[in-house]
């Protein structure tokens, strides 16, 4: 994948990292709760993935740069805490931009592996969501994507959206900016206008 994308990648995982470590300090955990809350939202999701296809070791085991970004999200949230309350929206940003790049990761590794279409976009939604998942369970709340806000569900259109356009086989950059585009619209838009699946009325 080219520079900018993984660049992107960088980014996303700086920021889960950052949540992560917000959470922690949100739930008074001390600086090691804090650290193992940022790997577990930054690195989370691509571990299960790479476990799930056997692609080992784990990409953060052999590139280093996924670690040292992670230990600076937690710096920064250290540092600067009392300020990210004014960021909040930079970081939503930054957090969609990386479920987006995440989508995508998942999904084109599950094509190299040579699986099925709907088992690709579940890995893509996996590499983008599970790391928070995994972060909610740790500081003992119900996971985001196990309530009704749009998150998963972006990821799962994205990925449709991925298909669709390779079906037609156009560029790379279009199929990435597409896709990419897709889940940041519809995740934007979900927060902005509330948009929400409904309740399970049994």
């Amino acid at each position: 994948m080219f520079d900018f994308f993984y660049i992107l990648d960088l980014l996303g995982t700086l920021a889960f990292a950052i949540s992560g470590a917000l959470a922690g300090r949100e739930r008074r955990l001390d600086l090691f709760g804090m650290t193992i809350l940022a790997f577990a939202t930054a690195i989370g999701g691509g571990t299960i993935r790479d476990m799930m296809i056997g692609w080992t070791p784990v990409m953060w085991l052999t590139n280093l740069s996924y670690f040292y970004v992670t230990l600076l999200g937690v710096v920064m949230a250290i540092v600067f805490y009392k300020k990210f309350n004014f960021l909040r929206y930079s970081l939503f940003l930054f957090d969609t931009i990386g479920i987006a790049v995440f989508t995508l990761i998942g999904i084109e590794k599950g094509m190299k592996v040579g699986l099925h279409p709907v088992i690709c976009v579940t890995l893509g939604t996996i590499t983008a969501c599970f790391g928070g998942v995994i972060r909610d369970i740790l500081a003992n709340k119900i996971p985001l994507i196990f309530k009704q806000e749009i998150y998963a569900t972006a990821c799962i259109l994205g990925g449709l959206v991925y298909y669709l356009l390779n079906y037609f086989e156009l560029s790379k950059d279009i199929l990435y900016i597409g896709t990419a585009g897709i889940i940041i619209l519809i995740r934007v838009l979900a927060v902005k206008y509330k948009w929400s699946l409904p309740f399970a009325n049994v």
